[in-house]
Order: structure tokens, then sequence, then C-alpha cells
């Protein structure tokens, strides 16, 4: 017989059951003190517009969804309540803890007046975007992360896209240069 699963807001003494959580979410542990975790879930509690969920099987904690609602896109009236970070641990899956986790989430939507909900799973776990599937969620976009440095890495060393505006008035000194020593070999005048 399954334990009943209890879902509520996270407090501050979760600090530790949630790093646990969401540690072993990426395979491996997260660098973060309990006591800055705790100051994060006091912060999100006090937001109007987030919540962070537990779902609890014997008084411990065996998963959690951190919830955002927001506009739909930087357009639209209509917000979404944002589904972020859903995870349970590996021993509480199958056991109903998801799908508690989803309906707090479309209960919150429902209370905000939200009529969307959207959700991200990692890209590999097939048990997360068929558990999203079955609950009537479709693909809407993929999400691609990476830290700020590797995109800093992958980005052209030119000017910036706010200075590169200025060129449309003023031409760059070495096109102008590495043109007239092209015209000058081809036996061209080059303008002045």
């Amino acid at each position: 017989m399954r334990s009943p699963v209890h879902v509520e807001d996270a407090r501050p003494d979760d600090a530790d059951a949630l790093v646990e959580v969401w540690g072993g979410a990426g395979g491996r542990a997260l660098a973060l003190p309990g006591q800055e975790a705790a100051s994060s879930i006091a912060r999100i509690a006090s937001e109007p517009d987030e919540r962070l969920l537990v779902a609890r099987v014997d008084g411990r904690v065996a998963g959690a969804v951190h919830l955002l609602r927001a506009p739909l896109s930087p357009v639209h009236a209509e917000s979404a309540v944002y589904m972020v970070h859903l995870h349970v641990l590996e021993e509480f899956r199958r056991h109903g803890v998801g799908m508690a986790l989803v309906e707090g989430a479309v209960s919150w939507a429902e209370e905000k007046d939200s009529p969307h909900v959207i959700s991200a799973a990692s890209a590999s776990s097939r048990d997360a975007n068929r558990f999203m599937a079955r609950l009537g969620l479709g693909q809407v976009a993929i999400v691609r992360g990476a830290t700020t440095a590797a995109v800093r890495a992958k980005l052209p060393v030119e000017t910036p896209a706010v200075a590169a505006a200025d060129r449309r008035t003023h031409r760059n000194v070495g096109t102008v240069l590495a043109k007239r020593r092209s015209m000058r070999r081809a036996g061209q005048t080059p303008p002045p």
C-alpha cells in the first residue's frame, strides 16, 4: 500500500532536502550551502508570483517544483504558470509524487487565473517527457542553456551591435585602406 503524498509550500527548514532533490537532478551535488537555500526559499515565499512546492511522503521531501507566474510572452496580456525544476527523487518515482506536484501547480494556475501551464523537461529524460506528454503538455519550444562564459566565447570578437550602428555613417578605416591598396595594385586610382 502506498503512503499518501502531501503537497505544501516549502519551508526554510526544507533547504537541505531540496538541495538533495535538485542536486541529484543534474547527476552531481549542488555546491549550495543550506543557509543560502533557506534564504532563497524565504524569498520565494514572499513573492506573489512565485511558489515553491514540496511533495512529502511519510514526512520526507520526495520531490519539488518551482512555480513562476509570468506573461505568456512579452506581447501577451495572458499569464502562464511555468513549472520549473520539477523533480522527484528516484525512489519515489511512479508513486504519484509528480502527479501531485503537477496538481498543485494547476490548482495555483486556476487560483491565479492563468489559462496556461508550461513546463520544461530535460531532453535526455525520456520518462519526464513521456510524463509531461501524458498530461497533455505538448512540445512548444526547445530550451537550451550554457554558462555565460561559454556563450561569450562563441560570440564574434567584433564591435558590439550597438556600436555597429555608427558604421553606417563612418567607414571602417581598415576596410578603406585595404580597398585602396587593392586598387593601387590593379593600377586603378583610389578614391580620396
